[in-house]
């Protein structure tokens, strides 16, 4: 991340986990963390990064986080054994100032949630795992954005789980330019375009993809995707 007088400069990043388990069904922490590492964000999105029965203990935990990449997890749970809330978890560069967190409860059936992270006021981030029907995904995304004071320094990203390019998505129509960066879903074989990212209107996405090294198709079934952002707005916010 830059520190410019004009813009801001950040690479971010969304993947779902899938709390480690990778192509052989066994769970590999250390495989996650390599992929982690090879994006290059400054922001990370994490889905399914706890374990969902029990207490939910993190299938990620915060210091493996801290200990094996230059990243440290924002303390979203509400626990002690947890990483995420909701199975979300966000990662951020070391040298970042701490973002002020929200957690939004999602409408519908499944337990769903959304973590807004404002970084200083500078930009807004939502953090979230969407449901599985496009009926609780539309209500989901309206509470999201409903939830947003500046639509335009905002950004979305995260597993929506909408298989359709043009429907599903209606919620962010207005204020809201939305990106798919490629085909995520089955790692091993891609077929759907599940992960993405919406961006406001002080934001430009100048460069997005999907990663696709061997070490990714074997460490999750969703593929991460990664985008290059450049925020119109003045921030001291910096990397260095």
């Amino acid at each position: 991340m830059e520190d410019m007088h004009r813009s801001l400069n950040l690479r971010v990043a969304s993947y779902n986990i899938r709390k480690t388990k990778g192509r052989g069904g066994k769970r590999n922490p250390y495989a996650t963390l390599s992929v982690i590492n090879e994006l290059e964000a400054d922001v990370v999105a994490l889905q399914e990064a706890d374990h969902r029965l029990g207490s939910r203990p993190a299938a990620l935990s915060a210091a493996m986080i801290a200990h094996e990449t230059d990243l440290m997890s924002v303390e979203v749970a509400k626990n002690d054994v947890s990483v995420g809330w909701h199975g979300n978890a966000v990662l951020i560069r070391k040298s970042l100032p701490m973002p002020r967190i929200t957690q939004l409860d999602l409408p519908g059936l499944e337990p769903r949630g959304a973590i807004i992270l404002d970084f200083e006021g500078h930009f807004t981030m939502v953090a979230t795992h969407l449901g599985l029907t496009r009926f609780h995904r539309r209500a989901q995304l309206g509470a999201i954005v409903g939830s947003l004071a500046d639509h335009a320094s905002s950004l979305i990203l995260g597993d929506f789980n909408e298989w359709s390019s043009s429907r599903g998505l209606e919620p962010l129509r207005d204020g809201f330019e939305v990106h798919a960066p490629g085909r995520t879903f089955h790692a091993a074989r891609p077929v759907a375009a599940l992960d993405r990212i919406a961006v406001g209107k002080n934001i430009s996405l100048t460069d997005a993809g999907v990663m696709q090294t061997e070490q990714a198709k074997r460490a999750s079934d969703h593929l991460p995707i990664w985008a290059d952002l450049q925020l119109t707005r003045a921030s001291h916010l910096s990397s260095a």
